[in-house]
């Protein structure tokens, strides 16, 4: 442990929902809750409003409906809450080179091995100015713990939520653990806590009187010894900048089960493709192509081709998966598909004519669709507006969706730096209403806060 509270546990507040609440001035101050909107859909995260109604983060769309019935329900924007997590990244990498992120909105800092801090005030004064400049670039807020280790920073942050900081002196983190729940502590889930309880151990104190002896004999010698140390504050883990990826992955829950095989095959190179943009805009390539396949009965079946060189090339990874797809089973139903590449590398070895035809099959499929005559063109598909994503109407401008069906598109034109806007109603199938790109959350000032955060662009330019 160190002697001064230079590790820093970043944590944005409400991330998903407060950046939904930042781009539509009529949410602001209302429930907002995010995610999957089927049956099967779960709460991805919901804003502070959102959470006096009991509603929480993994919990059943469902039942976040039966206690928030009139709060805003909406689709996650992921590329978009991924530029402005990227801004925020940078603004910490400016603090030090050692960041770890944890997730989108979380990340530990070492201050100390950026020279940003040494001691309690100039760790105090990172932190203010790291949450000042944070709400400069992105108008949103995010929630600081400053201490001498990673557990206790994380610690803090939970305490300053939302939109504070905390730092946990020196000296002070064992009276500070003592009567905090045993399940404060990482490592500790809900089967731990319940044997510990079970145990009558129920605080951290509780935890550290039973003895390292004790422990090991309740929950083996890894875990034991790592949780002991813990109680007694002790945490030795260091920041560790950017885990190295390991795959690219995206997957889709389906609401209804798919059970026509020709579907099911469209949608594995539907997701090929997706992977393989993300694998592209990681600047990476892989080796490996697995397909997962959930079925109706709720096993979950893993195929994996490994070919001889990376690739990201999307006519191999489509191949490669529509091959491992043939091997599954899929008569009951299908209610979940997924495409990774593993075995990631930044370069690639592909056949160059493979990949020269491969683009050549691509524009000929584009002419197909664009230069035939209007009659004789394939009726493009039925066009889906998900909730809280973004559009243009030609004549009224920005707006998002607030809902769709029945032929019908509901639209409230409005954007970040608007009054709350008005409400229109259109046919889904209006020509002059189209997707757009969010806008930024906060306009882009020259030599500000925000033009040094974003020489890559800001939040919401299209990249």
């Amino acid at each position: 442990m160190r002697a001064a509270p230079t590790i820093l546990h970043l944590d944005m507040d409400a991330f998903f929902a407060s950046v939904e609440q930042a781009s539509k001035p009529s949410l602001r101050g209302k429930a907002v809750i995010v995610g999957g909107l089927g049956p099967r859909g779960v709460v991805a995260t919901c804003s502070y409003e959102a959470r006096i109604f009991g509603v929480h983060s993994a919990m059943p769309m469902a039942q976040a409906r039966r206690l928030a019935p009139n709060a805003a329900y909406l689709v996650p924007r992921f590329e978009f809450y991924r530029r402005i997590s990227e801004q925020v990244m940078g603004l910490l990498r400016a603090l030090s080179p050692l960041v770890e992120p944890l997730s989108l909105d979380e990340a530990f800092v070492d201050l100390e091995a950026g020279g940003a801090a040494w001691d309690e005030q100039s760790a105090r004064l990172a932190g203010t100015r790291l949450r000042a400049d944070i709400r400069a670039v992105t108008g949103l807020t995010g929630s600081v713990g400053l201490a001498a280790s990673k557990m206790l920073a994380k610690i803090a942050s939970e305490q300053a939520k939302p939109d504070g900081l905390v730092l946990i002196e020196p000296g002070t983190e064992r009276a500070l653990l003592a009567p905090m729940p045993v399940r404060t502590l990482p490592g500790v889930g809900p089967a731990t806590g319940d044997h510990l309880r079970r145990a009558g151990i129920h605080t951290v104190d509780e935890l550290a009187e039973a003895g390292e002896d004790e422990l090991v004999r309740l929950l083996g010698k890894a875990h034991g010894h790592a949780l002991y140390a813990m109680a007694l504050a002790r945490d030795e883990r260091p920041v560790v900048a950017e885990r190295e990826t390991k795959s690219v992955s995206v997957e889709d829950t389906y609401d209804v089960d798919i059970h026509d095989r020709t579907r099911v095959g469209l949608e594995v190179q539907r997701l090929a493709d997706r992977c393989v943009r993300r694998l592209r805009g990681a600047g990476l390539s892989g080796r490996t192509i697995v397909l997962k396949v959930r079925r109706y009965d709720f096993s979950t079946l893993t195929r994996s081709e490994t070919l001889r060189g990376p690739t990201d090339d999307p006519a191999v990874v489509r191949e490669a998966a529509a091959r491992l797809l043939d091997s599954v089973d899929t008569t009951g139903g299908v209610r979940l598909l997924g495409v990774g590449v593993s075995g990631l590398a930044d370069y690639t070895q592909e056949d160059l004519f493979a990949q020269a035809a491969g683009e050549h099959a691509e524009e000929v499929e584009e002419e197909r669709e664009d230069d035939g005559p209007g009659e004789e063109r394939r009726a493009p598909a039925e066009r889906r507006w998900p909730a809280g994503h973004d559009v243009r109407h030609a004549e009224y401008g920005h707006g998002w969706v607030q809902g769709s069906g029945l032929g019908r598109v509901t639209v409230r034109f409005e954007t970040p730096d608007s009054e709350p806007g008005r409400v229109r109603t259109f046919r889904t199938d209006d020509p002059d209403l189209e997707p757009a790109e969010p806008l930024p959350l906060v306009a882009r000032r020259p030599g500000g806060v925000g033009g040094a955060a974003t020489s890559g662009g800001y939040a919401g330019a299209p990249g």
